[in-house]
């Protein structure tokens, strides 16, 4: 009966790694989604350039691409919308959390909820951004960093992977170093 056991480690393993996978391509398509609709499906527009290629780079596979441009031109993901947070988290660095939702009120309970549980909570708008430089690419540059502990270090990556975890984050940005 060792065979038995040896495949159930491995299946077990597989589909640990298959739900990390599955995470990863839902957010990129999504992402690839909200950027077809505002491009109206031109994939020569730099946002859409940008989502197609990160989903590349991750394996995801052409036909979920395509799939993913031709539901934001047909008007399927009409809901879906970008919002960027910003909090200050350990040691007073800011953070930069950017969340694709369908349900606006939702992704902020959730993004509060991680936030007070690790004794943190949102900061008001632009309280952070003024902090940031934003990319024509997507995503942010620190425009100076905060040193923080090493204590602070681990729990500013803790919180970081909580914020991650949650399905509509798409990315955190941090000024730490």
């Amino acid at each position: 009966m060792s065979g038995h056991n040896k495949w159930s480690k491995i299946k077990n393993k597989k589909a640990v790694t298959d739900a990390h996978k599955a995470k990863i391509f839902t957010k990129l398509l999504r992402f690839i989604t909200v950027e077809s609709k505002k491009s109206k499906g031109d994939v020569n527009s730099p946002g859409l350039r940008t989502a197609i290629d990160k989903a590349k780079a991750e394996n995801v596979p052409s036909d979920n691409i395509e799939r993913a441009i031709k539901k934001g031109t047909g008007g399927e993901a009409g809901e879906m919308e970008q919002i960027t947070y910003e909090a200050y988290g350990p040691g007073g660095c800011a953070l930069i959390i950017e969340a694709l939702t369908d349900n606006r009120n939702k992704a902020a309970q959730e993004i509060k909820h991680i936030l007070t549980k690790n004794g943190y909570e949102l900061a008001v708008p632009g309280s952070a951004t003024w902090g940031f430089t934003k990319k024509i690419e997507g995503g942010w540059n620190p425009n100076m960093s905060v040193k923080i502990s090493e204590t602070d270090g681990e729990k500013l990556n803790t919180l970081i992977e909580e914020l991650e975890e949650n399905d509509e984050v798409q990315e955190v940005y941090t000024n730490a170093e």
